[in-house]
């Protein structure tokens, strides 16, 4: 049994293409690895196959255009590959938007932090430039919670963008926290400070102080609690959450691992703003560009588990002076995936490896500390 066999019998047990489709998932999935390109060209020229180089452009075209991806599935797929099932975990919301020609690319993306680097669940393509709206990012929660409930979150993060009463009231209507940073002049609308913008109740604060307020403070038409911390930039970091947290700040420090997943599926990793696959049309099934964040989503999750398994049991990666690791696991994962896929002659056990670490989630692995790179399962 090789890679795509193995890779096969673990994907048809979530996806209901047809062989054929599948196999083309797969080489899809192994080209963006080796490429590092989410390019059609650059796609054709790594899939595998005796067709010529044309026939396999267009088959991937074909692909892109006609099969249907189930995306509850691939959620699934995502939260099974990190044992996120049975967890508590903090929910990150942001958008990553760019443009190609005439087209505005705009997705709107959940995730779940992990280990600094947040993990993508679903992503919807927004239709239009600039922000969400409300009843954008409440559909996005609940079709999670639909599939997975709420039980595990333990809060939503999101920056200055994602306000609003009906989204605040929505959040707090389901008992779920939120901690979403605020523009240092909202005004507030509670009869005592009535007009003032947040930032007056924080004049005082020093560089590297924070304070959380002792009484919630009115957003509009929300009572909330206010946390803010002055950044070394002189700037105000200002926090509203519906529950009161003494290490809000820290908490939301977590909210910047979505920003670390946009530079791993783009400048630094898959490059997916070189995609030209644009089109979009009314009919969801149409909208390639999210049929591309699944595919980077699973590829993303792979990189990600071999970069723990390397730096857990192979070689851990080295700390830089200034604190942070040479690299992110993502990326340590990913030199490993390509450089396994370019041998000529791969053995059974190196295969059954990456299979492992594709299907089995971390804590059901065991890794072997000698730094043979041995890998045993929990049963």
């Amino acid at each position: 049994m090789d890679l795509n066999d193995g890779l096969r019998a673990i994907l048809k047990d979530h996806v209901s293409w047809s062989k054929r489709r599948l196999d083309c998932f797969i080489g899809l999935l192994l080209a963006l690895i080796q490429s590092r390109h989410m390019n059609l060209t650059q796609l054709a020229v790594n899939f595998g196959g005796q067709a010529t180089l044309k026939s396999r452009y267009r088959r991937l075209q074909r692909f892109f255009q006609t099969v249907v991806f189930d995306y509850d599935a691939v959620a699934h797929l995502i939260m099974q590959l990190f044992d996120f099932k049975g967890q508590s975990y903090y929910l990150t919301l942001d958008r990553t938007n760019w443009k190609w020609g005439k087209a505005n690319l705009n997705i709107l993306t959940l995730a779940i932090a992990y280990k600094g680097m947040a993990v993508p669940v679903y992503w919807l393509v927004l239709n239009k430039q600039g922000n969400s709206n409300q009843r954008e990012r409440i559909a996005l929660l609940q079709r999670f919670i639909r599939q997975f409930g709420r039980h595990g979150i333990q809060g939503v993060l999101a920056d200055r963008e994602f306000i609003g009463d009906q989204w605040w009231q929505w959040l707090t209507d389901h008992t779920i926290p939120y901690l979403i940073r605020m523009k240092d002049n909202q005004l507030l609308t509670n009869r005592r400070h009535a007009g003032k913008p947040v930032q007056a109740l924080f004049r005082d604060l020093k560089v590297g102080e924070q304070r959380v307020l002792r009484k919630r403070q009115r957003i509009g038409d929300q009572w909330v609690w206010l946390n803010a911390l002055k950044l070394e930039t002189n700037e105000l970091l200002v926090l509203a959450s519906n529950r009161r947290l003494a290490q809000a700040i820290q908490v939301y420090g977590q909210r910047w691992q979505i920003e670390n997943l946009f530079q791993c599926l783009k400048g630094r990793g898959f490059h997916l703003e070189e995609t030209r696959l644009t089109r979009l049309t009314r009919l969801t099934r149409y909208y390639r560009i999210k049929k591309v964040m699944a595919l980077q989503a699973i590829a993303f999750c792979w990189a990600h588990k071999v970069g723990e398994w390397k730096h857990r049991a192979v070689k851990p990666l080295t700390i830089k002076q200034h604190g942070r690791p040479e690299c992110s696991l993502f990326r340590y994962g990913l030199d490993e995936l390509n450089n396994f896929l370019l041998k000529t002659v791969k053995s059974a056990d190196e295969m059954l490896r990456f299979w492992i670490l594709f299907l089995c989630p971390p804590t059901m692995i065991d890794y072997d500390r000698s730094r043979s790179g041995k890998i045993t399962l929990r049963i």
